[in-house]
């Protein structure tokens, strides 16, 4: 799918054209022109030929079913990863990506392995969250939660990523609240700053996963650019002029950032009202095991003897290789087109 290429199939249709368009595209979620009704056989046609809907994929279940990793081919061939988590409560959240690939060569993640590709179009973005939001309409669920926890890291695909947003934000696109959007950063300043200036209000996380420079700069060389002490600041900056609270997430890693001494540093630098963490419970990429689920819970309680407000995340789909990268260019799983 190539949503840009609206405006220059559309030529001279009028306004209203457009919005029956993505009524049909975005509400009616239609996987095929034809059976855009409202519209006349010739544009149908129009469309069908310079537009097609299909959305061609390889489609990956956990055994608990509550997980669904979908790898997209790109026009070009590339490919990237989208996953599907449903909650218990009837959420549905898609984790989005945002780059084929990656540059920022975290030490824990699978997508930092094989480099930087490109930045992924708005309407390649969008494209991830139609093949659910298609899956889920024929179940009778919908989306309801985005974040942008993905491949790549999306404030260096600023432009792209807002204007993704915009779409799945728009009444007359997807309509997902905005409070309902996520994006995380492994720290990049500049689009922290950026976010601050939006009329959106969109959730902020900040990719941590250490308070200890030293540790943090080699699990994330990001660090050495961004160090934890400009982060925290452009973040309450952040704060300060949204009034919004922030996620910090932090994956769990054996013997990296699990002892008693990393709690409490953490504990350190989140005594604020709008701070949150969270913590992930790794999912193993080959290199580092996930902490133990004691460790956790003692981590936990650290932080929360420290007045920290603390959330747990748990693993999802392990049997499916759910941490992000980690299907990229293998190819044993059912093809579908949606």
């Amino acid at each position: 799918m190539n949503l840009e290429k609206f405006n220059e199939i559309l030529g001279r249709e009028p306004p209203y054209r457009l919005k029956q368009i993505k009524r049909s595209l975005f509400i009616e979620l239609i996987d095929n022109w034809q059976q855009a009704t409202t519209l006349s056989k010739e544009l149908r046609e129009k469309l069908t030929q310079n537009l097609p809907l299909s959305i061609k994929a390889e489609s990956f279940v956990s055994n608990d079913k509550k997980t669904i990793k979908a790898l997209i081919t790109l026009e070009d061939g590339q490919k990237v990863e989208t996953v599907l988590l449903k909650h218990k409560d009837k959420r549905n959240t898609v984790c989005l990506s945002s780059q084929v690939g990656c540059a920022l060569a975290c030490e824990f993640c699978a997508t930092g392995k094989f480099g930087f590709k490109r930045n992924l179009t708005s309407s390649e973005i969008v494209t991830q969250l139609l093949f659910f939001a298609r899956l889920l309409n024929k179940e009778g669920e919908r989306v309801s939660n985005v974040v942008f926890m993905g491949m790549g890291e999306p404030f260096l695909n600023y432009d792209n990523v807002l204007e993704a947003v915009r779409t799945l934000n728009d009444e007359d696109g997807l309509k997902i609240g905005a409070r309902k959007i996520s994006i995380s950063t492994a720290g990049i300043i500049e689009g922290i700053e950026k976010l601050v200036k939006e009329k959106l209000q969109i959730n902020l996380a900040i990719s941590l996963h250490s308070a200890k420079n030293n540790v943090r700069s080699k699990l994330m060389p990001i660090n050495l650019k961004y160090p934890l002490q400009k982060i925290i600041e452009a973040v309450k900056d952040y704060t300060n002029k949204t009034r919004r609270r922030v996620m910090f997430e932090y994956v769990m890693i054996e013997g990296i950032n699990d002892r008693a001494d990393d709690a409490i540093a953490l504990a350190e630098i989140m005594k604020d009202e709008f701070y949150l963490v969270n913590l992930i419970s790794y999912n193993a990429t080959g290199v580092f095991k996930p902490s133990s689920g004691m460790k956790i819970k003692r981590f936990k309680e650290i932080l929360q003897k420290q007045g920290i407000e603390v959330t747990q995340r748990y693993r999802f789909g392990d049997n499916i290789e759910a941490a992000c990268g980690q299907l990229a260019g293998k190819h044993s799983a059912k093809e579908v087109e949606l």
